[in-house]
Parts: C-alpha cells; structure tokens; sequence
C-alpha cells in the first residue's frame, strides 16, 4: 500500500481506497492536488466475477481437494478468501457443466473405440459412498479390463432403487443399457460374487466370470478358522499352498470342468498323492520331490482332512471354481475405489450432482494415469521402494515405484471453463439440467415445525424417572 501513498506526478499524498471481494482487491487512487487518477486491480475480472475467485474454485473442485480444508489453511496465513456459498455458486454455473461435458466427450472416444473391437472383456463392480450396510449412493463402475480404462460409472441413490442392496444390480443395468446402445460387443464381464448380478447376467445369457481375489479371500478366511480348531493346526502349513493353488487353477485352465479337476487335486496333493483319477488331470505337473518333513502331509481319515475336504468341495465353492477369470480381474477396479477416496471420502456428505462430478474426475485421473511407466533414475536403473503389506504380516515385498502422475484432464477444463463456459453457459447447463437427480432421502417424510422439535428436546440424560 505505500505505493499508493504519493502521487507520482506532484509527490504529495494521495487519497486512497480499497475494495476486498474474496481474494480480489482494487485499489483506487486519487491526487487532491492534481489531476492523477488510477485504478489498480490484482487480478482481471470476467463481466463482475473476478478471475482468480473463479480460478481458485476450480483448481480446488478439479483437484478433488475440499473448498473447507482450504478455508482452514487460509485462515491459518490470514489470507482473504470467498465464502463458501461463492464457491458453491461457481460450481453449479462453470465448473460441473465443464466436467459434465469433458466426460462425455472422453467416454464418447472410449465408447467409440470398444465399439470396433469385436470382443470386449469387462469388469463391474460397485462401490458404496459412506460405510455401513445403509448407504446413500452406490456407484457402479465398468472397466475395459484389456485397456484398465474407466468407460462408464452409473451412480445410484438408495431411495431409487428401494434400498441400498438394490443398487449394484440397478447399477450393472444401466451400464449394460449404455454399451448395447451404442453397439458394444460383450464377449464377458468380470465380477464378484454378488447373488443378484449372477441372476441377472444369467437371466441375459451374458458370459460372467468371478474374480479370483474375492474367491481366494473368502477361502482364506474359512480357513483361518478351520485352523484354530482342534487337531486342525496342521493345516496352518498349507494355507498359502491352498491360496496359491486358486490362483494357479484359474490361471492354467481354459473350460470349467479343467478348472475343477485341477481345483480338487490339491485334495490328493495335501497326502503326498500326485497322480489323481479325473483325465482332465491326471497328475501334478511339478516335480517330484522326496520330502525330509513327513509331518506335513495329511491323514485321510484325521479331522484336519476331513474338515478340509469339506471345505474344498462344497457345492458352492465348486461352482464359483467353474466360473473363475482364466486372465482379467478386477484389480485395476479396485485400485480405482483407492482413487475416488480422494476425490470423494466417504465422512463428507455431497450433493448428487457433486458426488457425480467427483466420479468423473476420478475417472479422468484413473485413466490418464493407470498405465504410468516405472520411474529409473539417470542411469536408467529402475526403480523400487520397500513395502510392507498387512496381509502378509511382516513380510517384505519390492513394489515398483512409478513416474509422477499427470494432470492433462484438469488443464483442459480449466481452458474449457475459461474459453467456453464462462462466455456461452447455457448448452452446458442444459446438459447438466437433463441429469435426473433423485429426490432427497427425507423427502418421503412430512417436515415437522422446527419450534415443535425444539420444544420436545430433551437429552437422554434428562428424561426424568420411569
């Protein structure tokens, strides 16, 4: 401000005047002794908006970062900053009619490119926006699993579909509806195990495969149990035998029936026998080895294999063996529910609109960064880093350290915000206006006078005796 303070015409002092709007400030200065005038602005204003207001909400909203924990970090180096109802406002008007738009207009070229392959290998699966079996929205997400390539998320409400078990089927449905619509040969999707999907696909004659890690997860866990019963420790030495043993199966099969022939050797395999009865598999493939440690193997007629067995060969494990992805998983869809926490955590409560949005720019993340190259340093060693995952319980594992993540997807929007939104809003609202937004959960429920519900308050520590 002391650069205001003289005039640079006569050197006396000046009359001067300041003007805050968010992070914008104009500064008016005005010589009583001559005529000098000048008007000085720390930033351009489009029409009434300032630049860097509308800049700054869109960095904040494109980044997947939160306006509220902003405002702290503000707060915290005494900086000027908009309210968030200004930030909100250029939201509806600019920033989520631009993602709207950018989306189609990425998942058009994704949708156009499956449209001319002629067998098109997919992976669904849901995800729930808050925890608990009481969510709100429950978005579906359908991967090209031959590209990891995000090409279509459906969000769903709970109060569509008449409560939140309901949505991952709505959500498969409409994505199903989206890809026949525009030509898409389905050679097979890859899920889960979810009851209510494997009824519909089969319903549609739609070739579905079931991901080997929720398979192998499920089995680990029945065996975790199994192993803490009596006369069963045994089995604690063939746990990670068994688990690779699924992934091997689903691997180096190629019909159903292989897949349980293989499956049920290891029953012959735990006793020391590696010739077995099936001809689809007839004997093990590994060599065969003396073995020093005679304790391992197990008794037919003990607890521990009897109680195994069971287990192996239930009904239901047998079938969910027979449909087991022989290639693709959902990996990459998992690591993309990993991806929207940033965009989206599950303790902030948004808006349908916002909650969209924020899918949409994870999906742009995810497919702009999901085949990133594996960093090296100068001399173009590759690098890895250490890592210590939980499910291997102390074990340590090189995990490939990859280059920086790009953000493309975020100048892009901001050039279309700034060269086309901001000047020509309305197709892009009209866009965003053909959405259909479900109504609010509370909107079944009469609203009661809040005077009434004020006045009937009382804590649960002050009820009084019963």
């Amino acid at each position: 401000m002391q650069l205001f303070n003289a005039c640079p015409v006569c050197t006396r002092a000046c009359d001067v005047k300041t003007q805050r709007l968010g992070t914008f400030l104009s500064v008016k200065q005005r010589c009583p002794h001559c005529t000098f005038r000048r008007q000085w602005n720390s930033q351009p204003i489009l029409g009434s908006t300032p630049a860097g207001n509308l800049h700054l909400s869109a960095a904040v909203y494109l980044s997947g970062a939160s306006f509220i924990q902003i405002e702290k970090v503000f707060k915290a180096m005494k900086l000027e900053l908009f309210r968030y109802e200004t930030f909100r406002r250029h939201a509806r008007a600019f920033i989520e009619p631009a993602v709207i738009h950018h989306w189609k207009v990425t998942q058009d070229v994704n949708l156009q490119r499956l449209t001319r392959e002629e067998k098109v290998i997919l992976g669904g699966d849901m995800r729930a926006h808050s925890p608990g079996h009481s969510a709100k929205y429950g978005s579906y997400t359908m991967m090209d699993l031959q590209t990891n390539t995000v090409v279509d998320i459906q969000l769903v409400q709970s109060n569509e579909v008449g409560g939140s078990c309901y949505m991952e089927k709505e959500g498969l449905t409409r994505s199903l509806a989206l890809l026949e619509s525009r030509d898409v040969k389905l050679d097979c999707i890859v899920t889960d195990r979810h009851p209510q999907v494997q009824k519909f696909l089969r319903e549609r004659n739609i070739t579905q495969y079931y991901d080997v890690w929720h398979f192998a997860k499920g089995i680990s866990k029945k065996l975790e149990v199994l192993c803490k019963m009596k006369d069963c420790e045994k089995l604690n030495k063939w746990m990670k035998s068994i688990n690779n043993h699924i992934y091997w199966t689903a691997a180096n099969s190629t019909s159903g029936p292989e897949r349980i022939a293989k499956w049920n050797a290891i029953l012959n395999h735990v006793q020391d026998i590696h010739t077995h009865e099936n001809p689809l598999y007839p004997k093990c493939e590994h060599a065969i080895r003396t073995t020093t440690d005679k304790k391992k193997w197990l008794q037919a007629a003990t607890p521990a294999f009897y109680k195994l067995e069971s287990l192996l060969t239930k009904k239901r494990t047998l079938k969910d063996v027979e449909k087991l992805s022989p290639h693709h998983q959902t990996s990459s869809l998992e690591a993309f529910h990993a991806v929207i926490l940033r965009f989206a955590p599950k303790n902030v409560v948004f808006p349908f609109i916002g909650m969209l949005c924020r899918l949409y720019l994870a999906a742009m993340h995810f497919n702009e960064n999901a085949d990133r190259p594996q960093a090296e340093t100068e001399e173009g060693v590759p690098l890895f880093k250490l890592s210590f995952p939980k499910s291997r319980k102390g074990e340590c594992r090189a995990k490939p350290v990859k280059t920086k993540a790009t953000f493309g997807y975020v100048s892009d929007m901001m050039d279309l915000i700034f060269d086309e939104v901001f000047f020509n809003p309305t197709p892009y609202n009209d866009a965003l206006l053909a959405i259909s937004v479900p109504e609010n959960l509370s909107a079944q429920y009469e609203r009661p006078d809040k005077e009434e519900v004020i006045a009937s308050f009382v804590s649960r520590f002050k009820q009084g005796a019963v």
